[in-house]
């Protein structure tokens, strides 16, 4: 996540839910990506420092655990930045102005002079993000799975590359020989399969047989991945996208919630400041008077009771809506309680967390270093297969 600003709602209900869910069943690296927030607000980098912390707090308030995910900062990973260098070298130009993202934001941004090196390459820089772990999946929502694609596709000719090390076919033959004699014959005869009908599910099911091997070093199996496909071995898997549940939360205004529409509740605003803003947001425009009645359909406060009410209160929200049986006002009050319902024991846990902020400091360090010593270990193999040790 990007450290440009307060976390609101929309980040609430749209990315930390579904982290909070991840970090049970997966295991999980969490980033405050700061090197990233850098490609759109160059020109006012003393502004990022200060929510980088603050994005930590929030994390954590929300329900994000130091103890079940690995919560760290970009920057203090360099490995990040040596592997995007690297990358780099490789990687096609054309590869990055097909991105859709990139003209898109170039359009959305037309304000901010992106003609940069920098806002061309960051969907590389997330490339190295995701591979430095060699990550297996990726939680995106739809607009972000061609960004998974591209990171796919570099993998793939990165190892096509360097994954041609001396003497492979033998290599790859003598550790199929050490899965014995059952599980050799299976591996053979899928990898057949997938390799002249390009059956998908062989190579499924013998990428799980690889996976339960214990009879083989971590490097013999890299091989096998990679001799499975008809390739060499594998040094960046290529990961898969992790579609989310998707959550398009409605800000004050009826349009999605975002800082740049200035229409969010922020995570830690006063209980009195989510009161007032809730109050005063528009309503439907043909309710002029009381006695009006209104269509809730057309009124931004429907779409948080589709969020936040259960179905009979939007059966009173409806019917009293229609008829002009309940005011605006009055419509407003449930959504209001909700709100601060859900937005308590996360201040509660952010007031905590702003009281100790030696434990915060010591979870971003710990998570650091943790995340460190993986992606050393991958660039300890990015270098050897490039030819790029010299001791």
């Amino acid at each position: 996540m990007r450290p440009t600003g307060k976390l609101h709602l929309g980040h609430y209900h749209g990315v930390l839910k579904n982290w909070i869910e991840l970090q049970h069943t997966h295991e999980c690296y969490f980033f405050v990506a700061d090197w990233h927030a850098l490609t759109t607000e160059y020109d006012r980098s003393d502004g990022i420092a200060p929510h980088v912390t603050d994005m930590v707090i929030d994390w954590l308030a929300a329900g994000v655990s130091p103890g079940t995910a690995t919560l760290f900062i970009q920057s203090r990973v360099p490995e990040h930045a040596e592997l995007h260098l690297l990358l780099s070298m490789s990687t096609p130009l054309g590869w990055l102005e097909r991105v859709p993202s990139y003209k898109d934001q170039q359009e959305k941004l037309k304000e901010k002079d992106l003609a940069t090196y920098g806002f061309l390459g960051y969907p590389l820089l997330q490339s190295a993000d995701i591979l430095v772990y060699r990550a297996a999946n990726v939680p995106v929502g739809e607009d972000q799975v061609a960004h998974v694609e591209l990171t796919r596709e570099v993998a793939r000719r990165f190892n096509h590359l360097y994954g041609k090390e001396s003497g492979f076919e033998e290599k790859a033959e003598n550790a199929i020989a050490l899965m014995g004699k059952k599980s050799a014959k299976m591996y053979k005869k899928l990898r057949k399969e997938y390799l002249e009908k390009g059956d998908e599910e062989s190579l499924s099911v013998a990428q799980a047989l690889l996976d339960s091997q214990q009879n083989i070093s971590i490097g013999d199996r890299e091989r096998l991945y990679g001799y499975l496909e008809g390739g060499g071995k594998i040094i960046l898997p290529e990961p898969k996208a992790l579609l989310t549940k998707a959550s398009k939360m409605p800000g004050l205004d009826g349009q999605k919630m975002s800082k740049s529409y200035g229409n969010t509740i922020a995570l830690r605003d006063d209980p009195k400041d989510v009161e007032q803003k809730l109050r005063t947001m528009p309503t439907d425009p043909a309710r002029v008077r009381r006695t009006d009645p209104g269509t809730p359909e057309k009124c931004p406060v429907w779409q948080l009771h589709e969020v936040y009410s259960p179905e009979d209160v939007k059966d009173w929200v409806q019917a009293g809506c229609v008829s002009a049986g309940i005011g605006c006002v009055e419509c407003k009050q449930p959504v209001i309680e909700a709100v601060q319902k859900e937005l308590q024991p996360i201040q509660e846990r952010a007031r905590e967390y702003e009281r100790d902020m030696k434990t915060v400091q010591s979870i971003i360090n710990d998570g650091c270093e943790q995340a460190r010593d993986i992606a050393r270990d991958t660039m300890e193999d990015v270098r050897k297969a490039m030819g790029l040790v010299y001791r």
